[in-house]
């Protein structure tokens, strides 16, 4: 029941501002650690191999690191597991924008720039919203569901490899002269332990309300996206919010003409619509956690 108690801590108390501005965030470790080996790794010949190099050093750290501490009991498991599931802090955030839109666009616009990647200052009401439910899409597969699934699968150990590889892949997996080669193995390696999760999670929406054609859209769609993960909850968010996802956007002033993902639903949304996606994070997270609680029962 470990996974479950992680999961009701992080529910309740999210990220607590006042402690990590004091202490640094586990996150942030792992990036300081990723940041001193990409500097001395990344030069010169056989990029790709230091890159697996990388990963490897990276993965094999994170699963001692998970077996000392999980020697200290389960009460550590438990408050390193909330830190790094990210439920409260998705939701606090996503509802961050639909609160700042209602006040303007132009506040919409800032709050939204926190957790997108795209060009924001030429986006209109719709585009915030999109932004902020795709947003909310993907990082409950990637920020929610996967580190619950591994942390449920191989404990403490897993959860900790799974977030240095998503990590890792925030950091060098880029399609870049300094990253193209060197962050191939993070990147691939994010794919890979994602695979699980993202479909899970649109199995999840569409449970939640009970709209087993979200699963369809989501077969037929998930494909159309730029990534091999994204896609799934994306595909199935947007079929249950009646609303079109994903489509063209602009990337440090470059316009990319991507295809929508439930093409046929409504190309206008608004603060109603984030709030909505919001309530489909907490409904997920309430099956996802029931599931849990199953399987410790049943293990």
């Amino acid at each position: 029941m470990t996974v479950v108690f992680a999961m009701l801590l992080d529910a309740v108390l999210g990220e607590p501002k006042w402690l990590w501005d004091r202490v640094p965030h586990p996150a942030v470790l792992m990036g300081q650690g990723i940041s001193w080996l990409e500097t001395r790794l990344n030069t010169g010949k056989d990029r790709r191999a230091k890159g697996i190099l990388l990963i490897v050093l990276l993965v094999a750290a994170a699963l001692v690191a998970g077996a000392v501490l999980s020697a200290f009991g389960p009460l550590v498991e438990i408050v390193i597991g909330a830190i790094l599931i990210a439920q409260r802090s998705l939701a606090d955030h996503v509802s961050d924008v639909a609160r700042a839109l209602r006040l303007s666009l132009g506040d919409g616009r800032i709050m939204v720039a926190r957790i997108v990647g795209r060009d924001v200052k030429t986006l209109d009401q719709s585009g915030v919203a999109r932004g902020a439910i795709e947003s909310a899409a993907e990082n409950l597969s990637d920020g929610v569901i996967a580190p619950v699934f591994w942390f449920a699968l191989l404990g403490l150990p897993g959860l900790l490899a799974y977030k240095i590889i998503n990590t890792a892949d925030s950091m060098v997996g880029y399609k870049n002269d300094r990253y193209e080669e060197f962050g191939w193995a993070s990147a691939r390696l994010d794919d890979l332990v994602n695979w699980p999760a993202a479909r899970l999670t649109a199995i999840l929406i569409a449970l939640v309300h009970l709209r087993p054609n979200a699963m369809g859209v989501a077969q037929r769609d998930a494909g159309l996206h730029r990534s091999p993960n994204a896609g799934w909850p994306e595909a199935a968010m947007a079929s249950v919010l009646g609303i079109s996802l994903s489509g063209p956007r602009s990337y440090d002033g470059t316009l990319r003409d991507e295809p929508y993902v439930n093409p046929e639903g409504r190309h206008s949304a608004g603060p109603d619509d984030i709030d909505a996606s919001v309530t489909v994070l907490w409904k997920a997270w309430g099956l996802t956690l029931a599931f849990v609680a199953l399987w410790g029962v049943i293990a």
